[in-house]
């Protein structure tokens, strides 16, 4: 029997109206840092002159070139990158039941920097485009491996994450191999790679980046119920007719081609995914339906931050944003793992 509105308990609906109201104000944060953004770096603009350029009434050709043609590709990246892996890191975590789950659990991103490194030395001079297309289709490669040997050995937690080290593992040995035979051009083009940088994307690029991340959110956000079940175990979420294998194999398939399309755009940014679903959990606790958006919003924020902060630290040189997430994420990581072993 469904209570009806008058039925809820109140301290049931301000419980709620927090998470709401949390949501709405990572939102609102969220399109302020993106104007901020716009307005900070090499070349300082003012937020009146960046708001009067995106509503379309600027006059000065210098504000609408650094905004529309510099500025706003890179900072849409890092906002939908962001995004993207914070939302696979939420739903890798439910599904695998482990607070250390993140995009690069299943070794997509070693998969990622061995196609990138195999594509430099097999074409060398070709068009970048064609070492993100290898990168997509060595991470997917992973993805289909990880789905087949769970086949056979069954789609438990422990199955997915033995085999994505494994294959972690090979495909870094893989790529090192390749960086012995290189020569010196090809070396610095392997290393330049795995610089996770959004300035490199285009608008192409952000297309299908935008795209795959909406398409992904959508698919995690209309089975947050199913991940709710999850975090109560498998055997409850069975009890209650969830498929818990197919559920965890289509998600797991959803966050490595979401993050693989990611990775082979941007190249390699760690600690996104892992940080960020930790920092929404406890702030509007672990209920999918609203974690799932607040990761997604915090995603987005975070690295949005972090490539602002990495244009401006070294300006008017920029550094790589994976540089300045790993110096952050990695505190946050070692503390997770004390944390854990206490328990």
């Amino acid at each position: 029997m469904h209570l009806s509105h008058t039925e809820i308990p109140e301290e049931y609906r301000l419980y709620i109206r927090r998470k709401v109201v949390f949501i709405i104000g990572a939102a609102l944060l969220l399109v302020a840092m993106l104007v901020l953004s716009l307005a900070l770096g090499a070349a300082d603009l003012s937020l009146l002159a960046v708001c009067r350029s995106l509503l379309g009434l600027g006059e000065d050709d210098r504000v609408e070139m650094i905004v529309w043609n510099i500025r706003l590709p890179q900072a849409l990246a890092a906002l939908v990158a962001g995004a993207g892996l914070a939302g696979a890191g939420t739903a890798m975590q439910s599904v695998l039941r482990n607070p250390l789950g993140s995009p690069f659990t299943l070794g997509i991103s070693h998969a990622a920097a061995f196609g990138a490194a195999l594509s430099i030395v097999l074409f060398p001079g070709s068009r970048p485009g064609t070492t993100s297309v290898s990168a997509l289709v060595c991470s997917m490669v992973v993805a289909v491996l990880i789905i087949v040997i769970t086949r056979y050995r069954g789609a438990t937690p422990e199955t997915m994450v033995l085999a994505g080290v494994a294959l972690g593992t090979l495909f870094t040995a893989g790529t090192m191999v390749l960086q012995f035979f290189a020569d010196d051009a090809e070396l610095a083009s392997m290393v330049f790679w795995t610089f996770g940088d959004t300035a490199r994307v285009d608008g192409g690029e952000l297309a299908i980046m935008s795209g795959t991340v909406a398409a992904g959110s959508l698919f995690f956000l209309a089975n947050s119920w199913n991940y709710n079940a999850i975090e109560a175990g498998d055997e409850t979420a069975m009890g209650l007719g969830v498929r818990t294998g197919y559920v965890r194999v289509c998600g797991m398939l959803t966050a490595s081609l979401l993050t693989a399309v990611l990775i082979s755009f941007i190249g390699i940014i760690g600690f996104v995914g892992l940080v960020v679903p930790h920092m929404a959990r406890r702030i509007v606790g672990a209920d999918h339906r609203f974690l799932l958006p607040a990761s997604i919003l915090m995603g987005g924020l975070l690295l949005l931050a972090s490539d602002t902060a990495a244009r401006l630290l070294l300006a008017p040189h920029i550094l790589p944003v994976s540089v300045l997430t790993s110096f952050l994420g990695a505190p946050v990581f070692f503390w997770l793992i004390i944390r854990r072993s206490r328990r």
